[in-house]
């Protein structure tokens, strides 16, 4: 028992040494503990500070370019305003000049050979016999200043210079608009806006013969709008002097407008070998004392003086082919129009009995509804080699002469010409064509036509249309 208090009180005595040495430990602990957590926390404190200082200086940085940009901006636009567009290279006005030579060797019946059942524009079509200088063009296009274009086209046959076009283009109206003033081959059809040089056939199909004499000039203005739009879409509107066939020189010689013409064209890809385009257009002219040579019923030439309404509607469609979308090697093209023209007004056929003709200076009514169409296709079967072949067909009506019906022939003709053609280019520059005609335009006198054809263009020639 003694044993067991005496152990107690020693355990008592000791438990104060040992614990004295453990407090002072823990209190250490806490105080390096305290330390770094206050450092820690120091720390913290003073990146998020010096962070916000960062993101408050970036805002105000952002800021400010916000503001050099807006104003920036503004000055830029006040500067377009009042500063017109960079002038182009010094040697951008020069015009470009090109000259196209084009002559032919005609094997065919010569003299006259009119279009049955068709008032002429003018006297009757001359056929040029053996070697003739057929159509020999000057051409010279530039810019006028950033804001225009100008273009003179002058055709050169034998000792006449004729003006073919003289006009000037817009280049920077926008929305897709595009004026041209002057004379201006006009934009209905397909086949009108193109050269001779550039048709695919030594002549012209019977359907322009028939409506324009070869192409119808307009001395005007032309406004075009091209469509922002994935097909190609084109509206086009006329206002002329209307001058020329189907209009007249005393037509024209007033003040106004003499003819209007609208057209529209559509057209777009079909992959990337195929390509298209239709349109629809309409003429209208006021032809007075329009002359034409006919032939009355005793076979004696007669001048004709039509006065009243010529309208006209026009419809075209054009097809092309080339081999992933490159002509070079090989590539087709087809195209067909189709007209419908109504002509009413009053005709004198001027007195012609000298000659031992049957007018006698009458003036009466004038009343034709006349139609046709043509369809060309040309094939270049390899580099520098093409074929082609084209029919045209007309159909003069039934017209009303009035009392001159018992001088000239009323009756329905339907005149018609088929073609075929092979032609060789040298090079981009030349061409040489050979081309066979079977012709009956002139009703019960048809003519099988040889003609041998050359085209050269010197100097730089802007491309043609689609």
């Amino acid at each position: 028992m003694k044993k067991f208090i005496l152990a107690a009180a020693l355990c008592a005595l000791a438990t104060p040494v040992l614990a004295a040495p453990q407090s002072q430990e823990l209190d250490a602990l806490r105080a390096e503990f305290e330390q770094k957590f206050n450092a820690l926390q120091t720390d913290y404190e003073a990146r998020l500070k010096a962070l916000e200082g960062r993101v408050q200086a970036a805002e105000a940085q952002a800021g400010t370019a916000q503001a050099t940009a807006q104003s920036a901006a503004a000055t830029a636009e006040q500067t377009a305003r009042a500063t017109p567009p960079p002038e182009p290279p010094s040697n951008a006005f020069n015009p470009d000049i090109s000259l196209i030579l084009q002559g032919a060797y005609n094997d065919r019946a010569g003299g006259e050979r009119p279009i049955s059942g068709f008032l002429p524009a003018g006297e009757h079509a001359h056929a040029e016999r053996g070697f003739t200088l057929d159509h020999t063009e000057l051409v010279m296009s530039a810019n006028v200043d950033p804001y225009l274009r100008g273009f003179l086209n002058l055709a050169f046959l034998d000792e006449e210079v004729e003006v073919e076009e003289a006009w000037f283009q817009s280049l920077h109206l926008g929305q897709g608009f595009t004026v041209k003033g002057g004379r201006l081959r006009s934009g209905i059809g397909y086949q009108n806006e193109k050269h001779p040089h550039a048709w695919d056939f030594a002549d012209n199909n019977l359907v322009y013969e028939a409506l324009f004499g070869e192409g119808l000039l307009q001395d005007g203005l032309q406004l075009r709008w091209l469509a922002p739009t994935e097909l190609f879409f084109e509206l086009g509107a006329e206002v002329a002097k209307g001058q020329f066939f189907p209009g007249s020189d005393e037509g024209a010689d007033k003040n106004g407008a003499g003819s209007w013409a609208a057209f529209a064209h559509l057209g777009g890809d079909v992959g990337v070998s195929h390509s298209w385009r239709t349109g629809l257009s309409y003429l209208k002219a006021r032809p007075r004392e329009r002359e034409g040579w006919v032939d009355d019923l005793n076979d004696v030439e007669a001048l004709t003086l039509f006065s009243g309404d010529s309208k006209t509607w026009l419809a075209d469609v054009v097809w092309k082919w080339a081999p992933n979308g490159n002509p070079r090697e090989r590539n087709f093209t087809f195209a067909a129009e189709y007209f419908q023209r109504d002509e009413n007004g009053d005709l004198t056929c001027t007195d012609n009995r000298a000659e031992g003709g049957a007018c006698l200076d009458l003036t009466d009514r004038y009343d034709s509804d006349q139609s046709g169409w043509y369809a060309q296709a040309v094939y270049q079967f390899m580099p520098r080699w093409r074929v082609g072949t084209r029919y045209s067909r007309l159909s003069s009506g039934s017209t009303d002469f009035g009392t001159n019906a018992a001088s000239l022939d009323g009756s329905s003709h339907h005149p018609e010409r088929w073609s075929l053609m092979t032609d060789f280019s040298s090079s981009e520059f030349s061409r040489f064509r050979l081309q066979f005609n079977r012709d009956e335009a002139l009703v019960g006198d048809p003519d099988d036509q040889v003609i041998l054809q050359y085209i050269m263009s010197l100097g730089p020639h802007g491309a043609h249309r689609f």
